[in-house]
């Protein structure tokens, strides 16, 4: 019966996965995907007992209490799992409710970075939150001592739950700040333009093969690791539920070396990492802020030196007359 219902369930994955509905299936992993999910979930199945408890029916287990952290919507499933830090949770499916635009036709540019997290068209420099340094120094000990302990160790198991534990404060942190941030947004602004990035081929890993070693893979593994430190895709995906239809993507294409004032698009315009200065008009402010102001109005220029609504040439300046 087991067996019947694994195949079955595998089935059903592998015909969302051709289907283009769905990612590709995976093995579980032990530690890792801990749980189950309950469906034909009935009103009378979750209960509050107090302002900071509630309970949940578990078929086979009986009343399960859980901590009361937040309105639990009519929802028609639920879901419970473990983490790697050996935390249980429980999250009740529902649609989230849109926040609806103030009307005033006010629009945001976000640039996400590495060194900047966010930067808005506004001026805002955001930075989501990491490991404090004495949290991260110790991350960096338990981890040495990870590498030397045994497989199968007690000492080892204790270490990684030791990690576990601090990325686990890293992750509720970032996620809490792109919670807060997608709400302040999507209340402030009525149109929300983001780049276009392919996050998943940015943070492939440049390992190569045997017959062809890739170079400076410790240095793209940290880049990796900050990419997904700094909560790109997290943000964008919570955007797009808190402000459905309000969410543009713009080609990032040449928004970093384009000037916001005049449009003028050279490599040299890019001083630095944090300094953009223009060749033509000499305007000067944060870089980050430059290309955010170019993704709210929506100006991707390509190659070629066209912007991307069709029939629109991003010509260059000319530079002023010097006079005697």
């Amino acid at each position: 019966m087991v067996q019947q219902q694994a195949l079955r369930d595998f089935t059903q994955a592998m015909t969302y996965f051709f289907g283009g509905t769905h990612g590709k299936p995976t093995w579980r992993k032990a530690g890792r995907h801990e749980g189950f999910r309950m469906v034909a979930v009935q009103p009378e199945h979750i209960r509050r007992l107090n302002r900071k408890t509630g309970v949940v029916w578990v078929p086979k287990v009986g009343w399960v209490r859980f901590r009361w952290s937040r309105a639990v919507p009519a929802a028609k499933s639920y879901r419970v799992t473990c983490d790697r830090a050996r935390r249980w949770h429980i999250a009740f499916a529902a649609l989230p409710t849109p926040i609806p635009p103030r009307g005033t036709g006010d629009v945001v540019g976000v640039d996400r970075g590495v060194t900047v997290s966010a930067a808005l068209s506004t001026g805002e420099l955001l930075n989501a939150p990491q490991l404090s340094p004495g949290r991260h120094r110790r991350l960096v000990l338990l981890q040495r001592k990870l590498a030397r302990a045994h497989r199968g160790s007690r000492r080892r198991e204790a270490t990684r739950h030791a990690i576990a534990q601090l990325k686990a404060r890293e992750v509720e942190a970032r996620k809490d700040w792109c919670e807060k941030l997608s709400t302040d947004l999507a209340r402030r602004f009525d149109l929300i333009r983001v780049e276009d990035l392919r996050i998943a081929d940015m943070t492939r890993s440049a390992k190569g093969t045997l017959a062809q070693p890739a170079r400076n893979v410790a240095a793209k593994a940290g880049l990796n690791r900050e990419i997904m430190r700094a909560g790109w895709g997290l943000l964008v995906r919570r955007l797009e539920d808190k402000a459905p239809g309000r969410v543009q993507k713009v080609t990032s294409a040449y928004t970093s070396q384009r000037c916001s004032g005049c449009g003028h698009v050279a490599a040299g315009n890019r001083k630095s990492q944090a300094v953009f200065a223009c060749l033509a008009c000499a305007l000067t402010l944060n870089a980050d802020v430059n290309a955010a102001r170019n993704i709210a109005a929506g100006h991707a220029v390509t190659a070629r030196g066209r912007s991307g609504p069709p029939g629109r040439a991003n010509r260059e300046p000319h530079l002023p007359l010097l006079r005697a």
